[in-house]
């Protein structure tokens, strides 16, 4: 139930700026508007005014837009305030509104309202939070992707492609003497096939935008002095790790960000792996193994020299089952030997200078790939885990579905069962705890 209360935030940044938005939405904002503009602004028509203070004066001067409901962001009466961008300016506007009987919006809560208002569904809803917190161009062009609606679209038209083979199947169950060899008669094995295949190109495009949204976390490892700072500093492009010939010299864990192919990848420099007495050293060792824990893919150092001692197999042997992992061959500067890519093993290992730099650009090559990255991004949804485990559930319920064989009952059910795991997606079946949940996570304002 959308709640009638009126509620007002700033919805532009704190600091110093050239313009401050102060947002209001509630039932009927007509009085509102007259006390605090001294008049009713017409609709969609940006009108120059004075924002008024209880006694008349003058709080700020700026623009008012009036969004009569239902054509409106929330649904209802929306009144945007651009004013001065300070925040002695906007905080005093605030206190205006408040003074009329608005009460502070929480976060997420104009989305929220629209979503409830059904001016966009859950999916929607989630990629203007995802649009706001874009950190690359490539996320924030899937995120408005999914704001227009793309992903909603897709997710709708295998709710119908299931709800067409649950009509066949529920008027079987109304004449059960045609329930025999009903599968195969009615083509529903086949149905069923063509709509588990376009439910895996989804998942493929979900999984691409979740690596969008959320990045890649790498975490670097290998035993003391292979290289792992010096190549943390070649893909930085700066010395943000210190770098000596000591072996232990990095003790905590160093995070550096950058971008590849529209993709934030968040690199951790971490403490190398060995037996040691010294007790700082032992707790960056544990830290490492946290890390390990935390990422989506290992980067191990090996020194080329040396090639793959005992020392390094058993750091694979303990990295996580399904952890993705890139081997990494450093120092063929010193070897003489040039920068390749060698995957006659059936796995691409990387022969690279962290010194030099010579190679990098392979690593970068095969980074993404590692993890199942397609260069493109058409047709790349802006996904969450929860998008991504519904996904998982629905396609669960096909096979369960497609196993049933003569036993149409069941056959309905996995059906029914997967059809509400789609749409939990959009927003159809959501629970109010799940509805919190999501719209806590926006910013303030929106």
């Amino acid at each position: 139930m959308v709640n009638t209360d009126t509620i007002a935030a700033i919805a532009t940044a704190h600091g110093r700026g050239g313009i401050g938005v102060v947002r209001i939405s509630g039932e009927d904002l007509r009085d509102f508007s007259l006390n605090i503009l001294g008049r009713i602004p017409a609709p969609r028509v940006a009108a120059l005014t004075n924002f008024l203070a209880v006694d008349g004066e003058v709080i700020d001067q700026g623009i008012a837009l009036y969004f009569p409901a239902p054509h409106s962001y929330t649904g209802q009466d929306v009144l945007e305030l651009q004013g001065h961008g300070g925040d002695a300016v906007m905080h005093r506007l605030l206190a205006r509104c408040l003074e009329l009987a608005a009460r502070p919006a929480e976060p997420g809560e104009f989305t929220q309202r629209a979503f409830l208002n059904d001016k966009m569904d859950l999916a929607q809803a989630e990629s203007v939070a995802d649009l706001i917190d874009a950190a690359t161009i490539e996320a924030a062009k899937t995120a408005m992707r999914s704001l227009r609606g793309e992903f909603s679209r897709t997710i709708h038209q295998l709710v119908d492609a299931l709800t067409s083979l649950r009509m066949l199947v529920e008027a079987t169950l109304d004449f059960p003497e045609e329930e025999i060899d009903f599968l195969e008669e009615s083509n529903a094995l086949n149905q069923l096939a063509a709509i588990d295949s376009q439910l895996d190109k989804v998942f493929r495009q979900a999984n691409q935008g979740s690596l969008l949204r959320e990045g890649l976390h790498i975490v670097l490892i290998g035993q003391p002095n292979v290289g792992k700072s010096s190549l943390l500093n070649q893909l930085a492009g700066e010395e943000v790790a210190i770098v000596t010939p000591v072996a232990g010299t990095t003790r905590d864990a160093i995070r550096q960000h950058i971008e590849i192919e529209g993709v934030a990848l968040h690199f951790i420099d971490t403490a190398g792996l060995r037996d040691t007495d010294d007790e700082v050293e032992e707790i960056g060792i544990a830290r490492t193994w946290s890390a390990i824990q935390q990422a989506n893919v290992a980067l191990l150092l090996i020194d080329a020299a040396q090639g793959i001692v005992p020392a390094d197999l058993e750091i694979i042997a303990k990295l996580p089952a399904g952890l993705p992992l890139l081997r990494v061959f450093n120092k063929v500067d010193l070897l003489g030997e040039e920068p390749r890519v060698d995957a006659s093993g059936g796995v691409a290992d990387i022969y690279l200078s962290a010194k030099t730099g010579a190679g990098i650009e392979l690593l970068h090559e095969h980074l993404l790939r590692v993890v199942g990255w397609q260069t493109g991004g058409e047709g790349v949804f802006m996904a969450r885990e929860r998008h991504l485990s519904a996904l998982r559930v629905a396609k669960e319920r096909l096979s369960l579905a497609a196993a049933c064989k003569g036993r149409v009952e069941f056959f309905a059910e996995e059906l029914r069962l997967a059809q509400n795991a789609l749409s939990s997606i959009t927003g159809e079946f959501t629970s109010d705890d799940l509805l919190g949940e999501i719209f806590s996570r926006f910013c303030i304002g929106k």
